[in-house]
């Protein structure tokens, strides 16, 4: 091979990446990006998830793309790790399907008329005429991406042919004879292959070459057969890269892959080679065509798939004991907000929902911790309290950037007037747990202080610390179960808490110039009461917001702003309830 030669070849791999990641690509489109969402509600089982990812595989044409789709999955918490298994499984088989359709370009039809429009040549040119008018001059997208395909497969089968054509002089040439025998030792042949799989990123493209230079007639069975095993082995490097800064499982998942090309590997090799020595296969030497590298190919892979099967759970028991838990739970709860599903709006929503609902657990939990700590205060329990405000913290920072940019993608008005809720609600419990960390801060300084508030205001407080636990608890409620009626249920449980805080202060001046607190009793209570009035502020705005999600009308904005002036029955009925269940005794 000349220079002319090697830069024909590489213009060949070149030319056919790019029309394999242009038909895959354009498939998925036609297809309303909706693949992602198949893999993931309907990979329950083994069986469900291998004929999944066989499918999937096929139409994007890179098992690479199928894994590193299930590792977000997995990763977010959408998905199981032995969910995932399976799904890979059938993108390790799936991607075999590439090599047949590379056979395409080597097929030769002889005649004349109609019958010589179908070689591939011409086919080619037809198709890449018809999918240049669709993709340039069609206004339909649907049309525009049905124009990509056949562009894709037209550049695919061109590359094809470049390289089949830069390596056709190879078939004589003693010296490269000499080298490609030497891959017959099964070692060598694998490990070239994976280096070869791994550098090009793409088993599909290795597969390529490999059929290009059988073309040749250069390639025998036993030089074909372990770097076939190579190349499956290096597909895996992609989808370990995408691990990097993924979860535990994310992390376990791409390992999965690697793990069962392997394992396969290892086993096949074994039970092939150690009969190969009794028996003596007579088709060793066999000279390989692309037809009989994509067959070896696609059965290598179903041989190592169905040995594997029955053994998944065992897989993923390897994986958890190679890849120790590492993250918290707040890191697994924030790592659900995947960059994959921003193309997905209704599933990056949902992500996020399930994200808040922890989040508003934390804060839940560190209010109610706060509260107890008020005359029952413990190093202990201020330090839990401190550490989940952090938490908290980041969730409302990774929540926020993430909502924004959903709100940047093309959503319907549902959607729109969600992540607006979900925007306005991370910034109230942001503020809530600030609140809880006051709280707490106000309990050390009580009991370092060893400060006692008169038996009156001890009262007091007591109801209104049990009416901020149940606005708590009810906004929690309303928000995790989208609960209209409990959302109903907030606002005149705060208009109670601002007229027991109103009356608290009024009587806490009427003690001080009694003489029955101090000024700095004073300051602490008055500390305590605007903390704990904010919190049911903040469950206000929350319980406004979805009520404003859920309600076709725009009531809410009138709730808001007249609510406490133009009374609803319902209003009433509960704020009767509940200025008699926290009422202060005179």
């Amino acid at each position: 091979m000349d220079i002319s030669d090697i830069l024909t070849l590489l213009s060949g791999v070149a030319l056919f990446l790019f029309g394999m990641s242009l038909m895959g690509d354009s498939l998925k489109k036609v297809a309303g990006a909706k693949l992602e969402l198949v893999l993931y509600r309907l990979s329950s089982t083994p069986v469900k998830g291998i004929l999944l990812g066989t499918g999937v595989t096929a139409v994007i044409q890179s098992s690479s793309a199928t894994s590193v789709m299930v590792v977000g999955f997995v990763n977010s918490g959408m998905m199981k790790v032995k969910q995932a298994i399976g799904v890979i499984m059938g993108a390790i088989i799936g991607t075999s399907v590439t090599g047949w359709v590379i056979c395409l370009s080597y097929l030769n039809v002889s005649g004349s008329g109609i019958v010589s429009l179908l070689s591939t040549d011409n086919l080619s040119a037809v198709m890449s005429v018809i999918g240049i008018i669709l993709y340039m001059f069609s206004k339909s997208n649907t049309k525009k991406h049905v124009g990509g395909i056949l562009l894709g497969f037209a550049v695919l089968m061109f590359g094809m042919k470049a390289m089949s054509g830069a390596v056709s002089d190879l078939r004589s040439d003693e010296n490269f004879i000499s080298f490609l025998t030497s891959f017959s030792s099964p070692v060598l042949g694998i490990l070239v292959g994976a280096a070869f799989t791994s550098v090009l990123q793409s088993a599909s493209a290795a597969i390529g070459i490999l059929q290009a230079l059988a073309a040749t007639g250069a390639v025998s069975f036993d030089v074909a057969l372990p770097i076939i095993m190579g190349i499956a082995i290096g597909a895996a490097v992609p989808v370990l890269f995408s691990a990097l800064g993924a979860s535990t499982a994310g992390k376990r998942t791409a390992l999965i892959y690697l793990l069962v090309d392997v394992i396969g590997v290892v086993l096949f090799s074994a039970v092939f080679y150690s009969v190969n020595y009794f028996a003596h296969f007579g088709f060793m030497g066999m000279t390989m065509n692309p037809f009989s590298i994509a067959a070896v190919n696609s059965l290598f892979r179903i041989v190592i798939v169905l040995a594997l099967t029955p053994f998944i759970a065992l897989l993923e028991k390897m994986v958890v004991f190679l890849i120790k838990d590492e993250e918290d739970e707040d890191v697994a709860q924030i790592d659900r907000l995947e960059e994959r599903f921003l193309a997905h709006p209704a599933i990056a929503i949902e992500q996020s929902r399930i994200t808040i609902n922890s989040m508003s657990e934390k804060v839940r939990r560190n209010i109610q911790d706060a509260i107890g700590m008020i005359g029952n205060y413990s190093d202990k329990m201020y330090n839990n309290i401190d550490k989940y405000e952090n938490a908290i913290d980041r969730y409302e920072d990774k929540l926020g950037n993430y909502l924004v940019r959903i709100s940047s993608t093309v959503l319907n008005e549902k959607e729109s007037q969600t992540v607006g809720e979900y925007l306005h609600s991370i910034t109230d419990l942001e503020r809530m747990g600030d609140h809880a960390l006051n709280i707490a801060q106000t309990a050390r300084e009580i009991a370092q202080k060893k400060v006692n508030f008169s038996e009156e205001g001890d009262r007091d407080l007591k109801v209104l610390l049990s009416a901020v636990s149940e606005i708590v608890d009810i906004c929690a409620q309303a928000f995790v179960n989208d609960d209209l009626e409990k959302a109903y249920m907030i606002e005149p449980l705060e208009f109670t808490i601002d007229r027991l805080c109103d009356r608290m202060k009024t009587s806490h001046i009427v003690r001080l110039k009694n003489g029955q607190c101090t000024l700095e009793h004073g300051f602490i209570f008055n500390d305590l009461l605007t903390d704990l009035e904010r919190i049911s502020d903040h469950c206000s705005n929350i319980g406004i917001a979805i009520i404003e999600n859920n309600t076709s009308e725009r009531y809410a904005h009138e709730y808001s702003n007249e609510l406490k002036h133009k009374h609803t029955k319902r209003f009433d009925e509960y704020l009767e309830e509940y200025s008699e269940k926290y009422s202060l005794k005179s």
